[in-house]
């Protein structure tokens, strides 16, 4: 089974891109983060002709998460318990979605950006990671050796090898010791970041659009894949589909994100629709 996770920063400006993507890389279930579209306007269409289920929580044109499988789609659902909320009054925001996917259990996962540490926003996302960990550590528990991923995007760079130039960032959101440390809880708690020890430090899955970033490679790898140990054991291969992030063409639907696919290989069978027929 191949699976994906992927900030598309804004699904409808990049449809065409993203479902030709998802064919032609052989990719089974795939996890979305920044789709920017209320659930209304879902493009449920486009992938169900492309022979994928989805399953999508959106609330309005920001955020938004989505899981999209050609290996089925069970048990979804939208937020964890204790999520808390932003703004005022306090309102939950489209930020997480899980379901079940070829027998693999699957969180998208939009991590608040913290936008500066004196910003609201910055204690908001500590404490939407702390209630995500309390939340995931009962998911484990109560389904004991199934595998468990929480992947997508958390806003934040592991390590100082995860950033192009650490001093660019002194002071500034996603390095931050309690950043870290709340990300650290997870590999804590029995998780595995298992993609990097498959393509080594300084692999990217972020580059902003301002000032030839990629190009220059001035990247960060803030797009993890978090797995419980019936997940890691499973893991034969990963990498960053850097590709994704360069121009193709000027047709609507087919500009790059700012993030690139991060893409995990797994023991797994993928139960195809029509295999063995």
């Amino acid at each position: 089974m191949r699976l994906a996770t992927w900030n598309v920063n804004s699904l409808r400006s990049r449809l065409d891109r993203v479902v030709e993507w998802l064919q032609t890389s052989g990719t089974d279930v795939c996890a979305l983060q920044e789709t920017k579209v209320p659930d209304a306007k879902f493009p449920v269409m486009a992938f169900e002709a492309a022979g994928y289920e989805v399953a999508f929580h959106g609330l309005n044109q920001w955020n938004g998460v989505a899981v999209v499988s050609r290996v089925g789609i069970d048990d979804v659902q939208l937020g964890f318990d204790g999520c808390p909320g932003f703004g005022d009054p306090l309102a939950t925001e489209a930020r997480a979605i899980g379901a079940t996917c070829g027998g693999v259990r699957l969180w998208s996962l939009y991590v608040p950006n913290g936008r500066t540490v004196d910003d609201p926003h910055y204690a908001y996302k500590l404490e939407w990671l702390a209630a995500l960990r309390r939340a995931a550590s009962t998911w484990d528990a109560e389904h004991p050796g199934r595998p468990l991923a929480l992947v997508g995007d958390w806003n934040i760079a592991p390590t100082d090898d995860d950033v192009w130039d650490p001093a660019v960032f002194v002071g500034s959101t996603h390095v931050t010791e309690p950043e870290r440390a709340a990300l650290r809880a997870f590999l804590d708690d029995g998780f595995t970041d298992v993609v990097l020890p498959r393509t080594g430090p300084g692999v990217f899955s972020y580059w902003d659009y301002q000032q030839l970033a990629f190009p220059k490679k001035r990247g960060m790898r803030i797009d993890l894949v978090l797995g419980n140990d019936a997940f890691t054991e499973k893991v034969t291969g990963a990498f960053v589909d850097r590709e994704q992030r360069k121009p193709k063409g000027s047709s609507t639907g087919q500009g790059p994100s700012d993030h690139a696919p991060v893409v995990v290989d797994l023991d797994i069978a993928p139960d195809l629709p029509g295999a063995g027929a």
